[in-house]
């Protein structure tokens, strides 16, 4: 007896455990389903296997249909052109998708931070009422913005596209906690460093608003930790005042794995976030001189205090900012009510009697304003600084004729060429090696037409 020819075929159509039986002119044949059988016959039987997809152990390939089980070698060969191809257009995808990954990454960032400024602006309008004067204003804003948008395209895309940039990097656990550092191209030693608390009104504060500071301060052999933290209404002064010092206590234990010098480290702040940054120095000076066990970070480490038209006697500038439009109502529930002005006021902290020996632990301050600024007057800074003089700290108060509230921080910046106030802050931070900081350094850039920046000035609604 001749072996029987024995071809597997998987037929889902038929029902189960039927025999199929088929005649030809040579063969005969019988189709077999469930169990497998071999059905003897005659020498030219031939039996096909036809088992149930499901409880079989035999591996079976589906074919399409009887018609399609004989196909000719031409109709493979085209199925194995069109594998082929298939196969080199997922190779090429595969090399394109990590550029569309990073790609992708890089625009959900923008996003998400373009998010976060368009929401703190109208978080601003809602919180500040939408009368005739703060349509006004915000027209002006607009208006400001709009001539100044230049400048504002060139810092934005170093801050995002720059890989001396390293944004979001978190300090701590409640929301805002993030910090972004602005790193220096040569690293060749341990830099100087600056931690900066941004303004904002104390409302629409955000650590990008410190890029354009970061930027020059790097390419001038500086690091730069811009600190974010909670605003009104996520938080008060209370909570922006911990946030901030969470995030100097960050820079002064972590910046070294970043190339920082530790017995280097500035503290900075402009506008609200100079009061939030001194409150922060004064509350750790007072922890450290009280029966609290030591914090994390110490007013030691801290080389220099510097403020940028900032504002230090809340009490006395609660009726200024009233008729600026920053209402009093909403400012004393940022400052926690009416006794959060005294005990938020740094130069009224440091006059109380019981603060004197917290007062003799802070580092020199040095405090810049202009004076021409009309949201913060330089009187806030100048009597500040002559109510540390007489409390015996090292305080200097620098006066820049003219200068508004922005000037110093974003018009003059802008402008390229000398910037008085930036030389002056490369000076007390490099010492005697500034001039050749300087010399080394790329000369600073004008972002914006002129023309442009004094019709900025003219409607700056700050």
């Amino acid at each position: 007896m001749q072996p029987s020819n024995l071809l597997p075929i998987s037929n889902p159509n038929s029902p189960p455990s039927m025999l199929i039986p088929t005649s030809s002119a040579t063969a005969d044949t019988m189709l077999v389903r469930s169990e497998p059988h071999i059905i003897p016959s005659s020498s030219s039987s031939t039996i096909l296997l036809v088992q149930d997809d499901d409880d079989s152990k035999i591996e079976t390939k589906p074919l399409l249909t009887r018609a399609f089980s004989y196909s000719s070698s031409s109709s493979s060969s085209s199925n194995l052109v069109m594998q082929q191809r298939r196969r080199r257009i997922a190779s090429a995808n595969s090399l394109l998708s990590g550029a569309v990954e990073g790609c992708r990454r890089e625009m959900g960032r923008a996003a998400s931070d373009t998010y976060v400024v368009t929401r703190l602006s109208f978080r601003l309008l809602r919180y500040l009422g939408v009368g005739y004067r703060w349509i006004a204003r915000f027209l002006a804003l607009g208006c400001y913005a709009m001539l100044l948008i230049p400048g504002f395209i060139q810092v934005g895309y170093y801050y995002f596209y720059s890989s001396q940039v390293l944004r979001g990097i978190v300090y701590g656990d409640q929301p805002r906690n993030r910090l972004d550092l602005y790193l220096p191209k040569n690293m060749n030693g341990p830099k100087p460093v600056v931690a900066f608390v941004t303004g904002g009104a104390w409302i629409i504060g955000y650590k990008a608003w410190g890029s354009l500071l970061g930027q020059q301060l790097s390419e001038r052999d500086i690091i730069v930790a811009c600190i974010d933290y909670r605003n009104f209404p996520q938080g008060t002064i209370s909570d922006m005042v911990k946030d901030a010092s969470q995030g100097i206590s960050f820079v002064c234990n972590k910046i070294a794995e970043y190339g920082g010098d530790p017995n280097r480290i500035y503290l900075m702040g402009q506008s609200a976030g100079a009061h939030i940054a001194t409150c922060a120095l004064l509350e750790q000076a007072i922890k450290e001189t009280g029966a609290e066990p030591r914090a994390s970070w110490s007013v030691s480490q801290i080389k220099t205090y510097f403020g940028l038209s900032g504002g230090y006697n809340i009490l006395k500038l609660v009726d200024h900012f009233h008729s600026r439009g920053l209402y009093r109502s909403i400012f004393l529930s940022i400052m926690e009510g009416e006794q959060g002005l005294k005990q938020y006021s740094p130069e009224l902290m440091a006059q109380d009697p019981n603060t004197k020996n917290a007062v003799s632990l802070l580092p020199p301050m040095v405090l810049f304003h202009g004076t021409a600024d009309y949201s913060i007057p330089c009187d806030s800074s100048k009597s500040f600084a002559d109510t540390l003089k007489a409390l015996g700290v090292k305080a200097e108060c620098i006066l820049y004729e003219g200068k508004t509230h922005t000037d110093l921080f974003l018009q003059d910046p802008m402008r390229g060429g000398i910037d008085d106030m930036l030389d002056d802050l490369i000076t007390l931070i490099h010492g005697d090696s500034s001039e050749t900081i300087r010399a080394n350094s790329t000369p600073r850039k004008r972002l914006v037409p002129e023309f442009m920046l004094k019709m900025a000035r003219s409607v700056s609604p700050f």
